[in-house]
């Protein structure tokens, strides 16, 4: 294992156990496992209902970029942080799909998905699950009631994509394509969700190629966090009949919804999904089921 890798685990670790306001309460050690994660609320959301609950909950960020750590540490970090005593960690892009190797177990709907963002250490085991596809479906449910699911244009098929297409074939989703700078990925994925949902989900090439076609675009691409600026397509192109949801929550106000509220679309930004999959990730780790209301409350407070 690299020095690097193992002595910021070990100093996460070491800082939980050395906390002044331990006292008898149940101590959980959680951490988020990404690139570009600086700016991150789930720190402050997990934490605050922690304390609510009365638990000596810490949640680190172990960010790749600020730490200088390379993709290829990846495992290491997860192993050193299960010996370390974490109960669990969160992981983000560009991670979803990559650290499942470095896992004992996967839980259904992981294994269906492709894609982990949640990852449980309990007796000696690493599961993986994906609260990211719950996660968005409760959020679309709560927010886009009405929104027609005829023919949906996605862009991103990495880990965040995978779990989001797999939402939107569940809610009842007639016709969906995916467009991926990697067409091979998005081919890849579109593959497997036919095979597994019946219903035709295709690779589409360029986005203004599809976009006139789409009663909804979902963007599950990166694009649009403050590492990666600007638009994952000419949001211009947009009618005002269609419906736009971005699972980016970093800036919540990303500049492809910005634009997209300037043309009279209905939009549904990143916000709720960051929250639902927290409460379904947040009970895995600690068996006790949160207040969504309240992780929400939290989530804007820590904007």
């Amino acid at each position: 294992m690299s020095s690097s890798a193992r002595a910021i685990v070990a100093e996460i670790a070491s800082n939980h156990r050395r906390r002044p306001d331990a006292g008898d309460r149940q101590a959980v050690l959680i951490g988020l496992v990404g690139r570009g994660i600086a700016a991150s609320r789930s720190p402050v959301m997990h934490q605050r209902e922690g304390e609510r609950l009365s638990m000596l909950y810490t949640y680190a960020l172990i960010d790749f970029d600020s730490a200088g750590l390379s993709d290829e540490t990846l495992g290491e970090v997860i192993v050193a942080a299960a010996e370390a005593g974490f109960a669990g960690v969160n992981v983000t892009h560009p991670f979803k799909q990559t650290v499942i190797e470095h896992l004992t177990d996967l839980a259904p709907e992981a294994d269906a998905i492709g894609a982990v963002n949640t990852i449980v250490f309990r007796e000696g085991r690493r599961t993986g699950h994906n609260t990211d596809s719950w996660g968005f479906a409760e959020s679309f449910r709560r927010d886009m009631a009405g929104c027609s699911l005829t023919a949906i244009l996605q862009l991103g098929a990495g880990g965040g994509g995978a779990a989001v297409a797999h939402a939107l074939l569940e809610m009842g989703a007639d016709r969906l394509a995916i467009h991926d700078t990697d067409h091979d990925r998005a081919e890849r994925l579109a593959d497997a969700l036919s095979a597994r949902f019946g219903r035709v989900v295709e690779a589409a090439g360029p986005a203004a190629e599809t976009l006139s076609q789409a009663s909804g675009v979902v963007n599950a691409t990166p694009i649009g966090m403050a590492k990666y600026p600007g638009t994952p397509f000419n949001a211009g192109l947009l009618a005002a009949s269609q419906w736009v949801a971005d699972i980016v929550y970093f800036p919540a106000a990303t500049e492809l919804l910005t634009q997209a509220r300037s043309l009279g679309c209905r939009t549904l930004g990143g916000t709720g999904m960051a929250v639902f999959q927290a409460v379904r990730a947040f009970e895995l780790f600690t068996g006790v089921a949160p207040d969504r209301d309240a992780m929400a409350r939290h989530f804007e407070a820590a904007a």
